[in-house]
């Protein structure tokens, strides 16, 4: 074991001693609300308004973590335990506030300190702009993994991108998503502290140099560069009243100078800023469009970025701590690259080991190998990462030099262990040879890693005997599975007050912090008073939502009626189309009069469509051209409502899951690769419409078959329906399927626009459409049917939900985050001091 110095980094710290007498210093919660109002702010409190307040409270707040923070820093830095640092490209936090305050217990002094000011937590909380620094459930699952690592006390730090602007505000004009900016920055973040003293330079462009150093050893110099900065943002992680506060560290892009200051005095003001300009444009957008040549730059950029700074920044820490003997950094140290955006990590930690710390080739590849793991989280073969040589020749020329290395050394081991077999070694070649070469980042990201995961138990199995079936041929102990997981402190306890009281009542609290505490609900399921309760609980939580939904949308919903919910990202393997197809053909019944025995539905759809995603924006114009017809039509009234909610967000998601009765989760099995807003649902209590696909099967393993209305093709079955797929015969044969055809291609939500929807038509009536849309549309029409049937008969329904809710403790992310600190991170908890 190496030897542990006291570094710089180390005394810059308060030492751990006065953490306790820091804490004392803070007088109660309503007396720094009413400070910080007078002092920070400069308010007097009769002038207080909502956003004054929200910062007072938000800053009264952080005074609490803080020392919390430092220790955990303290314990962090002192524990001979391995630490690790999640990589990731997004993280979608959603809002502060009431994360900190739930966690650190401050609920009861927070509504008594605001009660002063006539507010009420709830109100203070919309000030709060939701950090939108992802686009859907890869960031959201990195926000609940961080989570799980500080409730769990794991030595976790995340890694990303402070985003000036997060992921897009979606607006609705003429049915069609209009995308504005998203400047959630706009009004400053409380809840970051910068950290310039751990400011990192980034090298882009130039070229290298072959050097040799005093004994003649041979070693890359990259030169030439073009540089720019990386500032990190540190955003407080608490964990669940457990003293324990983790890190996010953000970084920002700066340019090295801020102007040109010779241009600037000769009257050139736009040049003289240009090289600030074109620095901050990296951490600048969330994802910018790479359907030019300059958006697939911007993008590697951001990618590099990341990757080269949050390595930077680990390797400072541990010579600071170590100094430059690296022997023991692979054991000690772990990197989790969430899916391949972070795959540059493997070349750039190798670059820096042997041009900046002169450790020879193969010490590098083996401490690298040693502290990589990557988690794949897409079956879609057109979404894994490929960038094209000439790209990354010119923008990053040494760590194209590494990766030849790599891959050369890579086909020299496959050769040997099958020898001839040319074929293998051009499948899994890190070079995808032909007219433009390009980088197959997945494959540099699993030869790079010791670990490789999937994130579901199906998605596992596909990967492993389909995607990277030559991988896992090659090296079967790298893969294995970890199911993804939701953190039930946000997704029940916060977003669900009525439901955490109810449980609390039950079944104690315990399960805030250990879900699998949540079995004890199951024998609640057959008692009748507790049912009613239940049933109570979600009237309220029904009640919230449709207030939410008029607000945003001018649409009522009925409360008695079935709550069926589809929000997540539009995409055509998510099937929002199957399910506007299923709404069609209740608007059919009505209009014919076949409303026998029907229960009332009202149908909520969200999510965002990609700005350079066509058929994804068509799919929500129809949507929101169905529901004006559906919505408009006297017949409907009190039997069926559609409305696509805008601009979905982690916050939206607050309000919208605890009113949820029906999850729909319909996406082509073989496509998903877990899913979480499923698992969300669950939690609550809704009941899952599915298909075998992702996490859905473990979600009826864990409910039951009986609690789970199941429909559609499995991954197998898919396979042999392409073989042999013809809609067409299918429609001809299915008279219900017929009329909703009809209406859809005859007009009936396009009248005033001709043609429109012919895509999506054309798409549907396709023998090659691969999300097999016909092929499910009956078998998910009788599945809805079976679902309204139950739902009328309302205390099987409450039985149904109840022991959904009760059997959702194995999707917690604090079960997934312990997999990975035990299976794949060899990570303790951290001790307390």
């Amino acid at each position: 074991m190496l030897d542990q110095t006291s570094h710089t980094e180390t005394s810059r710290d308060t030492d751990a001693s006065s953490f306790d007498s820091t804490a004392e210093l803070l007088a109660p919660l309503p007396d720094e609300i009413r400070r910080h109002l007078y002092y920070t702010l400069g308010i007097h409190e009769n002038e207080s308004d909502p956003s004054y307040c929200y910062s007072a409270l938000a800053t009264a707040v952080r005074d609490r973590v803080v020392p919390y923070w430092r220790e955990t820093r303290h314990r962090f830095r002192e524990s001979t335990e391995r630490r690790v640092h999640y990589l990731s490209l997004e993280f979608l936090l959603g809002r502060s506030l009431n994360n900190a305050v739930q966690n650190l217990d401050l609920d009861a002094e927070a509504r008594q300190g605001l009660h002063q000011y006539g507010v009420t937590l709830e109100e203070i909380a919309e000030e709060e702009h939701d950090a939108g620094l992802g686009n859907g459930g890869l960031g959201r699952l990195a926000a609940c993994f961080l989570d799980s690592c500080a409730n769990l006390k794991l030595p976790v730090a995340g890694y990303g991108i402070r985003y000036e602007f997060g992921m897009f505000h979606q607006f609705i004009e003429d049915g069609r998503q209009v995308e504005a900016p998203d400047h959630w920055l706009r009004d400053g973040n409380l809840w970051e502290i910068e950290r310039p003293e751990h400011t990192k330079t980034i090298k882009f462009f130039g070229h290298t140099e072959r050097c040799f150093d005093e004994k003649g050893t041979p070693f890359s110099r990259w030169v030439g560069t073009h540089d720019l900065l990386a500032v990190p943002y540190d955003m407080p992680i608490p964990g669940y009243k457990n003293e324990t506060v983790n890190t996010l560290r953000l970084w920002k892009s700066e340019a090295t100078e801020t102007f040109d200051l010779e241009e600037f005095n000769s009257g050139n003001y736009p040049d003289a800023v240009v090289q600030k300009n074109n620095a901050e444009q990296i951490s600048m957008v969330l994802y910018p469009n790479d359907a030019s040549e300059n958006g697939k730059e911007l993008r590697l950029k951001q990618q590099y970025f990341l990757v080269s700074a949050s390595m930077q920044d680990v390797l400072e820490k541990w010579v600071d701590q170590y100094g430059e003997d690296f022997t023991d950094f692979g054991r000690l140290n772990c990197f989790q690259l969430n899916d391949t955006h972070p795959a540059c990590a493997v070349p750039e930690l190798m670059r820096l080991l042997m041009d900046e710390h002169k450790v020879d080739w193969d010490s590098a590849w083996q401490i690298t190998t040693r502290c990589m793991a990557y988690t794949n989280h897409t079956l879609l073969p057109e979404a894994l990462e490929r960038w094209s040589v000439a790209l990354f020749s010119r923008l990053l020329p040494r760590l194209l030099e590494i990766i030849y290395e790599i891959n050369e050394r890579f086909l020299t081991q496959v050769a040997k262990k099958h020898p001839g077999d040319t074929e293998l070694r051009r499948r899994v070649s890190l070079i995808e040879e032909g007219d433009q070469p390009h980088i197959r980042m997945a494959y540099l990201s699993i030869v790079g890693s010791f670990s490789v995961n999937g994130v579901a138990a199906l998605h596992t199995e596909l990967l492993k005997n389909g995607l990277f079936s030559d991988f896992y041929r090659i090296w079967p102990e790298k893969f294995n599975n970890k199911t993804n997981g939701v953190t039930q402190r946000r997704w029940l306890s916060h977003c669900n007050p009525g439901l955490r009281n109810l449980l609390y009542d039950a079944i104690g609290t315990e399960w805030e912090s250990d879900m699998q505490h949540m079995k004890k609900l199951v024998p609640f399921a057959d008692d009748a008073g507790f049912r009613h309760k239940w049933q109570d609980v979600k009237l309220q939580n029904k009640r919230r939502l449709a207030e939410y939904v008029k607000s945003h949308t001018g649409v009522e919903f009925m409360e008695s009626a079935m709550f069926d919910v589809q929000v997540k990202r539009i995409h055509e393997y998510k099937r929002q189309l199957l399910n506007v197809l299923h709404v069609i053909h209740l608007y059919d019944r009505i209009s014919r009069g076949d409303t026998k025995d029907m229960v009332p539905r009202c149908v909520l759809i969200g999510g965002k469509a990609a700005p350079g995603y066509h058929v994804a924006k068509l799919i929500v114009k129809l949507i929101n051209n169905v529901a004006s017809v559906v919505n408009a039509d006297p017949k409907t009234k009190d039997l069926l409502r559609l409305v696509f909610f805008p601009n979905y967000r982690v916050s939206s998601m607050e309000i919208i899951c605890p009113g949820t009765e029906l999850s729909e989760q319909i996406s082509t099995a073989g496509k998903e690769a877990s899913g979480t807003g499923n698992m969300k649902f669950m939690m609550n209590g809704a009941v899952t419409i599915g298909t075998l696909d992702g996490a859905n099967i473990e979600i009826r393993e864990q409910a039951a078959d009986e609690n789970f209305f199941l429909f559609g093709l499995d991954a197998k079955g898919v396979v042999e329906a392409k073989k042999h797929y013809d809609p067409n015969a299918i429609i001809a044969g299915d008279a219900d399927i017929q009329r909703i055809m009809e209406l859809l291609e005859g007009g009936a939500f396009n009248q005033q626009e001709p043609g429109i929807f012919d895509l999506l038509t054309k798409g549907i009536r396709s023998g090659y459409d691969q999300w097999l849309t016909i092929a499910d549309l009956r078998g998910y029409i009788n599945a809805q049917a079976e679902a309204s049937k139950t739902y009328s008969d309302q205390d099987k329904w409450n039985r149904m939900s109840i022991l959904n809710s009760a059997n959702s403790g194995w999707f917690s992310s604090d079960r997934t985050i312990q997999q990975y600190a035990d299976e794949i991170w060899g990570a303790k908890p951290l001790q307390d001091s």
